[in-house]
């Protein structure tokens, strides 16, 4: 290739490290506060009574004395102190949740069509830590975590449309009460709750118009990596104004959010559990996270939101709790941006989630509605990506076959003028319009497929639909393909070998190679950097997904072959030459396009700036 081609080549290759380095952070570099953590270690433990000193549900009698310590203890929530814990169910073909009547909360969620990479059943929240709780007063000066107290028995119900729900009440000694009410609909990840108080304006401040509700969520371990798991470990919100925003566990272990939001995501590599307010926006977030030193648990997130609270004395805030997978068609469904969690573009480069939006995913989708092989998907999305940029490939290789005419001419050009880059440049320069050749032309096509490349880096190592699908050798398409594990952790590499990052780095070689002929050999770095990029790619795609290393493969083993039958069958070099002869004998165009006027300008300043230099 060209000093232009491999210049547009370096270019295309700068650009996707920065973005690949922009999106993944490899240091373990948070350190929690110990005070904060024991702080909230504080909050979240359970007040513990002994049970023979309180009344239960059951209705054990009390003597004065207890009564007295439960009251100055618990309020008018004393007698839901202690009592003995029941689990009720919930299900649809999707989803199983369990529900207790410990804080009258959800205690374990199962999705039922998925399983974690060990087969394992996947569970999206399993455990004390994960609560769902409402600050409750126990007096004017003192308030409860509906989490710590049990709820009055269950009841459940079977509404139309197949729809199930189960409602628990705390009842408070004043005769007002506190009670969620949950259901869920057939064939789907979305759950209402609804949060409805009553008689909780006698008991609270005069002046405080919010209620607290206090998310907790633990992230157990469901994929292969778990260093990736930990990168896609993120916290995601909508403000009231339709901006969504992000962070990430790992590098930030706290956000306060003062500002209205629509709805609060915790996201996983491939699935997420999300709070969306109905009708109207929680008022404020405020988050710690940690991500602790343990193999089986990915991050955890210790959440407070503020629900607006009007003082009614029957009061309502319906919420709906989305339990599921970071699925693209299934988020965009609700209409309410969850789709943006689903990372396809960000940063320099979130121009590209357009081309995943309006491109790759149709297309995707298209294709897996009739063939199901995923590996066989990638190769017709191949094949067609390849397809809509053939033009600029086409262009792209003219541009070479016609610099590697002049190359003969040009080097004459720098026999010449020697050391004198500038002279040689505008030399070059006039020689380049009078053939009617564009110097860019190699350069630019190249360029243009970055959004492409980019996309697809996005693209395939989020996409749930590849997740635990098989192709060749790979067991997982979402995650690397290993066909080695190697007894130590080589620095920039990894701890294992995968078989479709070294076929994309053999491809790339075998391109440098067959270009060797028209690079720039007088220049080392043009010369030699062609190959060295193929090697830094190496270690970056070790650990990317089997399917975005196939793909890059396919890509470079295509573009051998078209390299090949373009230029040996399509493009003819001698006609290419008899043009650009003819083109000399033309009279040169007396109007200068504005690039070149700006170039020329730029070369007069550096000869002036150089003759200065030399008096």
């Amino acid at each position: 290739m060209d000093r232009n081609s491999v210049i547009g080549f370096l270019l295309l290759g700068v650009l996707l490290v920065v973005y690949i380095f922009y999106n993944q952070n490899q240091q373990k570099t948070i350190a929690h506060e110990k005070a904060v953590q024991d702080s909230i270690a504080a909050l979240n433990k359970p007040k513990v009574v002994p049970v023979d000193t309180v009344t239960n549900l059951a209705g054990a009698q009390l003597d004065s004395a207890h009564q007295a310590q439960l009251s100055g203890e618990y309020g008018v929530f004393a007698a839901a102190a202690v009592g003995t814990e029941q689990t009720t169910i919930l299900e649809n073909d999707v989803v199983k949740i369990t529900f207790s009547n410990k804080g009258g909360q959800p205690i374990a969620v199962q999705l039922k069509k998925f399983k974690t990479h060990d087969g394992a059943p996947l569970m999206l929240a399993s455990g004390s830590f994960n609560r769902l709780s409402v600050e409750v007063p126990a007096s004017p000066t003192k308030v409860l975590q509906s989490a710590d107290l049990f709820f009055n028995a269950p009841q459940t119900q079977q509404l139309a449309g197949d729809q199930q729900s189960i409602s628990y009440r705390l009842p408070s000694a004043n005769g007002g009460f506190l009670e969620f009410v949950y259901i869920l609909k057939p064939g789907s990840y979305m759950v209402d709750y609804n949060v409805h108080a009553v008689g909780f304006q006698n008991i609270l401040p005069g002046n405080q118009n919010y209620l607290n509700l206090q998310w907790n969520s633990e992230n157990d371990k469901q994929e292969l990596d778990m260093q990736n798991e930990r990168l896609n470990n993120q916290v995601h919100y909508m403000t009231k104004n339709e901006k969504h925003d992000y962070f990430t566990l790992q590098r930030t272990p706290h956000e306060k959010l003062d500002k209205e939001l629509k709805w609060i995501s915790v996201k996983q590599q491939f699935f997420n559990t999300t709070l969306v307010a109905k009708n109207t926006d929680f008022l404020s977030a405020d988050f710690t996270t940690k991500v602790p030193e343990s193999a089986n648990i990915v991050g955890q997130t210790y959440a407070t939101l503020q629900i607006p609270y009007n003082r009614a004395a029957d009061f309502s805030f319906p919420i709906e709790i989305y339990y599921g997978p970071n699925h693209y068609k299934t988020l965009k469904s609700f209409d309410l941006g969850l789709e943006k969690i689903i990372p396809l573009g960000s940063g320099m480069f979130a121009f590209v989630k357009y081309v995943n939006k309006w491109l790759i995913i149709p297309v995707f989708n298209f294709l897996s509605g009739f063939i199901g092989n995923y590996g066989l998907i990638i190769i017709l999305l191949t094949i067609f990506i390849r397809l809509i940029i053939a033009p600029f490939t086409y262009q792209s290789y003219v541009s070479q076959a016609k610099m590697k005419v002049l190359k003969p001419e040009i080097d004459e050009l720098k026999a010449k003028y020697g050391d004198d880059q500038q002279t040689f440049g505008v030399e070059q320069m006039k020689l380049f319009k009078s053939a009617g050749v564009n110097p860019l032309g190699g350069c630019l096509p190249m360029l243009l497929q970055l959004p492409i490349l980019v996309a697809m880096y996005s693209f395939f190592p989020s996409s749930i639909e590849l997740r635990q699908e098989s192709f060749l050798w790979a067991t997982d398409l979402s995650t690397y393909d290993s066909i080695a594990k190697l007894p130590w952790n080589i620095p920039f590499y990894g701890d294992h070998v995968s078989l479709f990052t070294l076929l994309m780095t053999a491809t790339s070689f075998m391109l440098a190679f067959y270009n060797r002929g028209m690079a720039d050999q007088s220049n080392p770095a043009m010369k030699y950097m062609p190959y060295v990029m193929p090697i830094m790619f190496l270690g970056i795609f070790n650990r990317t997904a089997a399917a975005l290393t196939f793909y890059y493969f396919l890509s470079n083993l295509v573009s051998i072959i078209l390299q090949f039958v373009i230029q040996k069958f399509v493009i003819n070099h001698d006609k290419i030459h008899a043009q650009i002869q003819e083109n000399k004998k033309k009279p040169s165009a007396s109007k200068k396009s504005k690039w070149q006027e700006k170039l020329e300008e730029m070369q007069k300043i550096q000869q002036q700036q150089q003759q200065q230099r030399r008096k």
